[in-house]
């Protein structure tokens, strides 16, 4: 009896079989400290940078525009370098998580630090400047040393089509729930300290310990199952591997790839350009305080984190592609509502929030959901397994876009005559032009991002059944390696 179950043991496939609670959630923390760290830049970095440093409006947008460039720049690199590690203890993607999540959490505490370089230091800008910029190369470094690696672990985990989105439910349930809680945080932390400085400070040094600590759950959480992984990959006979220009090609001539990264990039450009602008919008043109603006932050957050599940479930019976369409017509309609919204519409304003959550889960489960798909084709293909170059440059031209979108609505506010101000100083009345703007970038600009990938997802070629083939075909081919 024992040498049949030793037997049955031995036969076992750890990769087909269900992942377990434990699995799922070690997986889903590990989106923990990017998303907290994301959310909170991607909300009030650029304001941070206009009203408590005082830099104008589109040198700010400048300083986010190179951090995410380098941040773009260097996802293709680490990809790579990632699928090259070779660690017994833990895998190829573990070691990049386990050394990289301090230096990630210190560099993006010191982004919220105001340096005095001089003591007339609002007359010469540009230390100052030049102080963000060099903080916000190595804070995106080591963002991309932890968040890539992670990313790149989902086809990794299971191999199930289902699963998968099982499995990406789990992280978003984490990244979503993440961001409500730095919303939380910053709630509770505006109004405990009327100073925005000091505010930004404390708020910066809470998450940077959960974020740290959210990491490490996730690295000792699945390192079990990925070196399961592993162990088979390496008993596989890859083929020897391409020289790195070579894979570019055969990367790029992967036809569903091309349109799941185009799919990202109009969903985050739609997504972060929202998000970025959102507490110009209810501090100037709702005229509320600087503390409702997590409230409104948080509607939006909560509703996603509850249609995460909720999607999942229905894209398992009417598909990914439908799931997306209903989500992103939500929040193309929330989006026209939010431009013509005027002062004194709070409930409507929470209405729009509410909608626009709806849309942006699906912004955050498809598009990753589809990726594992992309890359199993490509094995198909080619014999081997590059996950890291996929999601590199995936993440790359994403960063480039936003980047771009960063840049625009910094100096776009700065053109319409947007007015900074400094911390201890009382925020100024914004000229028309300048709410103007801010109205364009919170309603028709998103708006246009989100039609554009729904016109990519219409024609995306990766079926449930297309996947189920090229599934059948991996697995004939590695009965033949075993045979």
């Amino acid at each position: 009896m024992n040498d049949s179950t030793a037997d049955g043991d031995a036969q076992r496939n750890p990769l087909t079989e269900k992942l377990d609670l434990k699995t799922k959630l070690a997986y889903g923390a590990g989106d923990l400290g990017p998303a907290i760290t994301a959310n909170i830049s991607v909300f009030y970095l650029l304001i941070f940078f206009t009203n408590v440093a005082g830099i104008p409006a589109g040198l700010a947008g400048t300083i986010l525009m190179i951090g995410k460039i380098w941040d773009g720049v260097n996802d293709p690199l680490v990809g790579f370098l990632t699928d090259k590690t070779k660690s017994r203890r833990w895998g190829r993607r573990l070691p990049w998580m386990f050394y990289g999540a301090i230096p990630f959490g210190i560099f993006f505490f010191l982004q919220w630090t105001v340096p005095q370089f001089s003591p007339n230091q609002s007359e010469n800008i540009w230390p100052l400047f030049w102080y963000y910029v060099a903080i916000g190369v190595l804070s995106q470094s080591f963002y991309t040393v932890v968040n890539l690696p992670y990313t790149a672990m989902t086809p990794e985990l299971t191999q199930d089509y289902d699963e998968r989105t099982s499995l990406n439910s789990y992280r978003f349930t984490f990244s979503i729930g993440g961001s409500i809680l730095s919303l939380i945080l910053a709630l509770i932390i505006f109004i405990k300290i009327a100073d925005r400085q000091q505010a930004y400070l404390v708020l910066a040094a809470v998450c940077t310990v959960i974020s740290i600590l959210g990491l490490y759950w996730c690295v000792f959480g699945v390192r079990d199952r990925i070196l399961a992984f592993e162990a088979k990959r390496i008993l596989a006979e890859e083929p020897a591997s391409l020289p790195f220009g070579e894979q570019l090609k055969i990367v790029f001539s992967n036809r569903p790839f091309l349109f799941v990264i185009g799919i990202y990039l109009f969903s985050w450009l739609g997504v972060q350009i929202t998000a970025s602008i959102i507490p110009y919008f209810v501090v100037n043109c709702m005229r509320l305080k600087e503390s409702d603006v997590p409230t409104v932050l948080i509607a939006v957050q909560a509703t996603a984190l509850l249609m995460l599940f909720v999607w999942g479930e229905l894209s398992k019976k009417v598909g990914k592609k439908v799931v997306y369409f209903l989500g992103m017509s939500l929040w193309i309609i929330a989006a026209a509502g939010l431009f013509f919204l005027q002062p004194g519409q709070i409930v409507l304003m929470y209405v729009m929030a509410v909608m626009a959550g709806i849309g942006v889960s699906t912004a955050y489960l498809i598009p990753w959901s589809m990726m594992p798909d992309v890359i199993e084709l490509d094995e198909l293909q080619t014999g081997q397994r590059r996950e890291g170059i996929f999601y590199g440059f995936m993440v790359l031209l994403q960063k480039f876009g936003l980047a771009f979108g960063l840049f625009l609505v910094g100096n776009a506010l700065q053109i319409s005559g947007f007015k900074e101000s400094v911390a201890g100083s009382p925020l100024p009345i914004q000229p028309e032009s300048a709410l103007f703007a801010i109205r364009i970038a919170v309603g028709p600009i998103p708006t246009v991002c989100l039609l554009c990938g729904l016109v990519l997802t219409y024609f995306y070629p990766i079926t449930r059944e297309m996947h189920a083939e090229i599934m059948l075909k991996l697995k004939e081919r590695q009965e033949k390696k075993g045979s």
